[in-house]
């Protein structure tokens, strides 16, 4: 009978930088993504290590036409800045380079994949990829259970995957946590940019959809 080992993280072939390869770890990451909802400005995000230290906080805008965040750095330094598309159907969001609204500095896309969805499934673009026939990574799961994959384009290859996580603290200071888990050789400033997007796309259902 053929021994079936179970499926382990292989690394990429080529590591996966689209923010920066600062940011790609030869290890996997696990990171704390807590939603801080005791704030006036939306979208605002605090991630840690597992050891809590910060590594990264998610500003969101208190009163902005436009839904916009802005990753940054524990010292407080933009990283990529976050914005959704106005007026678009498929909850289209932008994410360009540092805190610049400039084309040039575009670094990819995501929207939803169908308009109409069960299930949690959307497509992400770089910028180079300016026909958008293929996507080159998709995000999916189930957003209620809070469980997510990122996949690279629509293969089966696994970057990263993103789950609830319960605590006595998340319930008491009322934050909805994540924990996501970077696979080696993946850029994790990217990974949870995707994160923050995913979150806003999904509350954004529950108003709109």
């Amino acid at each position: 009978m053929a021994y079936n080992p179970a499926p382990s993280r292989p690394p990429m072939a080529n590591p996966v930088a689209v923010v920066g390869p600062h940011f790609c770890a030869p290890y996997p990451v696990d990171l704390i993504i807590s939603k801080k909802l005791m704030t006036l400005a939306e979208g605002s995000f605090a991630v840690t290590d597992v050891n809590g230290n910060l590594m990264f906080k998610v500003k969101g805008s208190i009163f902005s036409l436009h839904d916009r965040r802005v990753l940054l750095d524990a010292a407080g330094n933009p990283i990529v800045s976050l914005r959704q598309k106005i007026l678009s159907a498929h909850r289209r969001w932008e994410v360009y380079r540092g805190d610049s609204p400039d084309s040039k500095d575009l670094l990819f896309s995501v929207k939803k994949s169908s308009l109409i969805q069960f299930k949690t499934e959307l497509d992400v673009f770089l910028a180079a990829n300016t026909k958008e026939d293929v996507c080159d990574f998709k995000i999916k799961g189930s957003w209620f259970d809070r469980s997510c994959t990122i996949f690279l384009g629509n293969t089966s290859s696994i970057i990263a995957q993103m789950h609830k996580k319960h605590s006595v603290q998340s319930i008491l200071l009322d934050k909805d946590t994540f924990s996501v888990t970077v696979y080696p050789h993946v850029d994790y400033a990217f990974v949870v940019a995707l994160v923050v997007i995913l979150y806003e796309i999904n509350e954004d259902r529950k108003d709109n959809d």
